[in-house]
């Protein structure tokens, strides 16, 4: 994973994702077709009329131009904060993407490990 450029304050999320997609070569339209994330959204992501894009975007984005995902969640704010169920919802379908790029075997890991996490729990 790249790193969002750590430290400096003047970087913002359109600006990561402008730089990232010129970095790979990338047009606007073959994000999209890589993503599903329509074009003219993209250009206002990385114009920054759009400062918030929801989670599941963001994973998308960090997995094609490989940037580390908490820095964009980060920068677009969603770090922190209370943990509302729209929040939860997010964070679900975030887990449910990544899930899907996993092998069989790397799934049935995945899910041995959040069992082992929640039996922690109750201990």
């Amino acid at each position: 994973m790249m790193a969002c450029v750590p430290g400096r304050s003047d970087t913002t999320l359109a600006a990561t994702l402008a730089a990232a997609r010129a970095r790979h070569g990338l047009s606007l339209r073959a994000v999209e077709q890589r993503t599903g994330i329509r074009s003219g959204h993209l250009s206002q992501l990385e114009t920054g009329r759009i400062a918030k894009p929801e989670m599941a975007m963001l994973w998308d984005l960090a997995t094609v131009y490989g940037l580390d995902f908490g820095e964009l969640l980060a920068l677009a704010g969603h770090a922190g904060g209370a943990d509302t169920s729209e929040r939860q919802r997010h964070r679900m379908t975030v887990a449910l993407r990544a899930m899907r790029e996993l092998s069989p075997a790397e799934q049935a890991d995945a899910l041995q490990f959040m069992a082992d996490l929640k039996a922690r729990r109750r201990d």
